[in-house]
């Protein structure tokens, strides 16, 4: 995925967009980039490699070098970013963050239409923030170009514009992801992540709403474009996942929901009478840790912590650019304590399982060490449908999620009864979730039900994205319909 941030001042800012990038560090792995601006040195950028060293130590040279009241910073795993275009409407740096699942048949259209030209990638892929910029540039100004390339784009589009006078950011049509506006005595910033600026003095000042469009500068935050609350599709796995644990995402606060999901299925499983009879409970680092603590301020059972993650050379596992060596580093991060573990039975509560390879080997790992039993709950649904909107995951089909491997292989077709295998309780459902346990070795699994996360979350359903669990669509008029219903 990636994160983006961006301040507007009456002082030399790099130093402020510097820290507020590297706050994002956690979304992304690959590449990191920061643009800025002064009428004497002009557009100044620089992006480096964040694949084998952090985002801070890359460009602390930069930051000095750097000059401007104006700047913008992106963390990427996907396209270099920020890109410098000239065009028509001018010279602007731009960032964005999102997938573009018809980027392709958008070039090709641009191509066919225009003596356009793209930035190519390595891979061959044109670089998205260059597609979008051409998209805005078939509009007589920037307002609607963003509006044209929203309603151009199948996927997700947030992006920051850094201009000579300002920075305008622009949420996705559905606000999948979010940006909040932050304000000083001397400026305002714009972020994925609201914690990124709260060390450098700035306050919130207000969550931008789907499909807004926002320009700041020194002195103020004007829209340019009115967004709609009733748009809203924010993505689930945010809270559950990706989001760092002081992140807040419309009024949410991430810790606050993983411990009380692990709270709720603590108590699903005393009302239903399926609370394992073990000896303590336990979180995978580290987004499992609140649902464990959750789960066990619940259950009465005691929290301990059997693995510790080594996280100063390792910090995310899926930094590697095979799936084998991230397996690895998954497995080399998490270190047990057999002192813990040996001759116990446990419950572990996990963010999700996606591929399940991960899993297997921490299931291995409590075995190897001692455990009688080991138990998982983990915090949200099986993940069924693959997700077109964010790409959550590195995977590249939907053959790579465990749910999909075992619907193929009980049914001879991946894409054979989705609904039903998504829907809990079911006949498929039961089997599909008693066949991940087989594989992974567990003594017993059970996932939250999407209810369950809906209410940890404590938003209205229709205002949520939980499509990579139900593979649910979403139109705008549904929101309305629910939020006016008598």
């Amino acid at each position: 995925m990636g994160g983006f941030f961006g301040a507007a001042a009456e002082h030399n800012c790099i130093s402020d967009v510097f820290f507020g990038t590297d706050y994002h560090s956690h979304l992304g792995t690959r590449r990191g980039g920061m643009t800025a601006y002064s009428p004497e040195k002009g557009f100044q950028r620089s992006i480096h490699s964040i694949e084998n060293s952090p985002f801070r130590t890359k460009f602390e040279s930069d930051v000095d070098a750097m000059e401007g009241n104006l700047c913008i910073g992106s963390i990427s795993d996907t396209d270099p970013q920020p890109i410098l275009l000239k065009s028509r409407l001018g010279t602007y740096a731009v960032c964005n963050i999102g997938i573009i699942n018809n980027a392709e048949e958008l070039c090709n259209e641009l191509l066919s239409n225009s003596s356009a030209s793209f930035e190519a990638m390595s891979s061959g892929k044109v670089n998205s923030s260059t597609l979008i910029g051409g998209l805005i540039a078939q509009r007589d100004n920037i307002v609607d170009g963003i509006k044209y390339a929203q309603e151009k784009i199948k996927g997700t589009m947030s992006l920051l514009i850094l201009t000579e006078d300002g920075i305008i950011a622009a949420r996705d049509k559905n606000g999948r992801l979010p940006i909040i506006i932050g304000r000083r005595d001397d400026g305002y910033c714009v972020s994925f992540e609201s914690f990124a600026f709260q060390k450098l003095g700035y306050a919130i000042y207000r969550e931008m709403l789907p499909g807004e469009i926002v320009k700041i500068t020194s002195k103020r935050a004007e829209v340019l474009s009115e967004g709609h609350i009733n748009d809203l599709k924010i993505c689930t796995f945010l809270w559950t996942y990706y989001g760092y644990p002081n992140s807040v995402y419309e009024g949410v606060t991430v810790e606050t929901m993983r411990t009380r999901n692990g709270e709720i299925m603590a108590e699903h499983d005393i009302q239903s009478g399926n609370l394992p009879d073990v000896d303590f409970i336990c979180g995978v680092p580290d987004s499992g840790v609140p649902h464990a603590i959750g789960y066990a301020n619940r259950s009465g059972i005691p929290f301990a912590r059997p693995f510790i993650k080594y996280t100063p050379t390792w910090p995310r596992s899926f930094t590697p650019g095979n799936q084998s060596r991230r397996d690895l580093v998954a497995r080399m991060k998490l270190i047990p304590n057999k002192a813990i573990l040996n001759g116990r039975s446990v419950v572990f509560c996990d963010d999700s399982i996606v591929r399940g390879t991960q899993l297997r080997d921490n299931v291995q790992t409590f075995f190897e060490n001692g455990c009688r039993e080991v138990h998982a709950r983990i915090s949200c649904p099986p993940l069924v449908y693959g997700c077109p909107f964010i790409g959550f995951t590195s995977s590249k089909s939907d053959l790579e999620l465990i749910t999909r491997r075992i619907i193929r292989d009980f049914e001879g077709d991946p894409d054979t009864n989705l609904e039903k295998y998504a829907t809990t309780g079911t006949p498929e459902y039961e089997r599909m979730v008693g066949e991940i346990a087989r594989r992974l070795g567990l003594t017993t699994l059970a996932f939250s039900k999407i209810e369950n996360l809906i209410a940890s979350i404590g938003l209205p359903k229709c205002k949520l994205c939980t499509h990579c669990f139900d593979g649910s669509s979403y139109d705008p008029s549904d929101a309305w319909r629910e939020d006016h219903a008598e």
